[in-house]
Order: structure tokens, then C-alpha cells, then sequence
């Protein structure tokens, strides 16, 4: 995809929503965190589902560590891996109080240190609650990137590095929120729906159907 062309894909996606917002429900960045853990290999709607009651008694690491694992798992027991997942949320709520005053840390390398966080969740963080221009690569970006020959890779870290390099410093604060929305809504994964793409003309991959 040549340079001009990533400029415009951009462009239009951004005169359709300048300010795009990730679809999970989150009240502080403490439950952000909570809830981007909780949506690794499961859907926005369905952490939402769950979180929506957990976050009406819990937006600390404290109320958190205080309501226990068994209760967490209540919770979130209709989200894949609900165990694992209980454990983690745990985990780091009790290392957020223990390393840094139960504060969210503004740095990936301390993000990830946090048990169940990896890159793309510490990426969503930094983005969404501190401003920095990251590349949260989930499997929509990875999947839109690779089709478009945007940024071609066969690891979400190869895809990540590329798209730091090519997309216009103009929009790289939303740029992950357009590739997500974008490949969510319309260049899907079985059925792409290029009939209603805004950007179809800048599209030259074999799963182009129109």
C-alpha cells in the first residue's frame, strides 16, 4: 500500500469519526485495565455484560483484592477463560497497591510486568489513558493490515513495528481505533463488506469483492 494511500485511508476514516472510542465500558483507567485483561480471546459486548454490574462496586485495586476471587469469578464467569482471568485480575490489583499506590503505571514495561498483561493490552492502556500514539495490534488490525498490505506481518509485534513506521504522525493517536472499528464493522474476517467500504478504491486485496 503505498504511502499516499495509507494518508487517505486515514483520512476518510477519520472525517467519518474524528474522535473514535474503544467500545468497552470503563470508568478510571484502574478498570480500563480490568477490562481490557478480561477482553483478551472475547468480545467488547461480552465484557461489558459482565463488568457492567462489577464496576458499579468495584474501581480500585482495593475494592478489588477486598471482594475476593471467588465473587470476582462470579462476575465474570460468562467470559472465555473466566479462572485464569479471575486470577490475573487479582494478581494485579494486589501489585498495583504493592509497586505503585495502586495507581495504573504510564509505562509499558510496567504494564507488562502486570499478571495478565501483555503487549496489546498495555498498548490499549498507554493510548487510551495516557495519550501516547501506540499500536494496539488485536486480530482485526492484524487481519486489515495484512489484507490491505498496510503493514504485512506474520506476528501482531511484526504488524505493530510496521505500522509505527507508516502511518502519518497526523493520526497516529487514533490510528488502532480505525484499524479495529474498521475491521470489526466492515472488512470482516469471513465476509468483508466492500460494497459499504469508504476506502474500497485503496484496496487491491484478493478478498476485495467488489
Amino acid at each position: 500500500m503505498k504511502k499516499a494511500d495509507i494518508h487517505e485511508f486515514f483520512r476518510r476514516l477519520h472525517a467519518i469519526e474524528p474522535e473514535p472510542k474503544s467500545d468497552l465500558e470503563y470508568t478510571n483507567a484502574y478498570t480500563l485495565l480490568v477490562a481490557v485483561v478480561l477482553s483478551a480471546q472475547a468480545t467488547d459486548e461480552g465484557v461489558n455484560r459482565a463488568t457492567k454490574d462489577l464496576f458499579k462496586i468495584v474501581d480500585t485495586p482495593e475494592k478489588m483484592v477486598d471482594l475476593g476471587l471467588e465473587r470476582i469469578r462470579d462476575y465474570i464467569k460468562t467470559i472465555g477463560l473466566f479462572n485464569t482471568k479471575a486470577k490475573n485480575v487479582l494478581a494485579l490489583s494486589e501489585l498495583l497497591i504493592e509497586r505503585h499506590g495502586s495507581e495504573v503505571p504510564d509505562t509499558r514495561d510496567e504494564l507488562v510486568a502486570l499478571p495478565g498483561v501483555g503487549r496489546k493490552t498495555a498498548n490499549v492502556v498507554l493510548n487510551i489513558i495516557f495519550k501516547q500514539p501506540t499500536m494496539a495490534v488485536d486480530t482485526h488490525i492484524f487481519r486489515v493490515c495484512n489484507r490491505l498490505g498496510m503493514a504485512k506481518g506474520k506476528t501482531p509485534d511484526q504488524v505493530e513495528a510496521k505500522l509505527e513506521k507508516v502511518v502519518p504522525k497526523d493520526f497516529a493517536m487514533h490510528a488502532h481505533h480505525w484499524l479495529i472499528l474498521h475491521g470489526r464493522y466492515t472488512c470482516k474476517a469471513r465476509r468483508p463488506l466492500c460494497e459499504k467500504c469508504i476506502v474500497t478504491d485503496l484496496c487491491n486485496s484478493k478478498d476485495k469483492r467488489v
